[in-house]
């Protein structure tokens, strides 16, 4: 029987691209979503990959939520905390709540997702989690002091993580994207991504694609000897 796999996030951007892939590489995916609900209807009609929806940083949603997933398609064996949200401002404008619900949804939602997940991977000696952090997270970003944080939070987390299930068959990794051709990166003015692009080594946007196909090699049946690791897909732009 193929192996449950859900995605946060999933009905857009990257996190459509990692459905897409595990679905290739012959997983049940279920994908979640927070609130748009056209855009999940034409994500599950384009794709045929249910949609979920609540919202990840709510703790007792996320409990009932995997809940319901598991009643209805079957265990959850892999996860991929892919949803997350930006509120950038500097920190003398940043509001409390600016800051606030980028670390419940980013960070929290890493935690929740766990909560829900982790044990029964444990119980069944076979689990695959991977968190969608930052380079950002790495090297941190001007006006995004919730976003920084919270991913790096993020790399704390899989690590400490993966020490609690590296006995019991279950792996933790992160994936650190650079700068991808998605819609949030759109939204940034021209002038700002043509000064970004400009210091990629590689001399470009990165490609959804490739960050899923980051994801499939760490949630492959073979990837059980790596564990608390960050794999950085950047073009060059950070390295260390």
């Amino acid at each position: 029987m193929a192996r449950v796999a859900i995605v946060t996030g999933g009905t857009r951007g990257i996190g459509k691209a990692i459905c897409l892939a595990l679905k290739e590489q012959g997983r049940t995916v279920v994908a979640n979503y927070a609130g748009n609900e056209e855009k999940a209807r034409a994500f599950t009609e384009e794709t045929g990959i249910p949609a979920y929806k609540w919202d990840v940083g709510d703790h007792e949603a996320t409990l009932a939520g995997c809940a319901k997933v598991e009643a209805e398609v079957g265990a959850i064996e892999i996860v991929v905390n892919n949803a997350g949200i930006t509120r950038d401002a500097t920190l003398h404008k940043m509001s409390f709540e600016d800051w606030n619900e980028v670390m419940r949804i980013n960070l929290g939602g890493c935690f929740n997702m766990a909560k829900a997940c982790f044990p029964g991977m444990r119980e069944r000696g076979w689990g695959r989690i991977v968190n969608i952090g930052s380079i950002n997270g790495q090297a941190g970003q001007y006006g995004q002091v919730n976003y920084a944080a919270a991913k790096s939070g993020i790399h704390g987390f899989t690590k400490a993580l993966a020490q609690e299930g590296a006995r019991v068959g279950v792996t933790v990794n992160a994936i650190a994207p650079g700068y991808i051709d998605t819609d949030m990166v759109a939204a940034v003015p021209e002038a700002v991504l043509e000064k970004i692009v400009a210091k990629i080594p590689v001399g470009r946007l990165g490609h959804a694609q490739e960050i899923a196909r980051g994801v499939a090699f760490l949630t492959a049946e073979e990837a059980g000897f790596v564990t608390g690791s960050t794999m950085s897909l950047n073009g060059g732009q950070h390295m260390y």
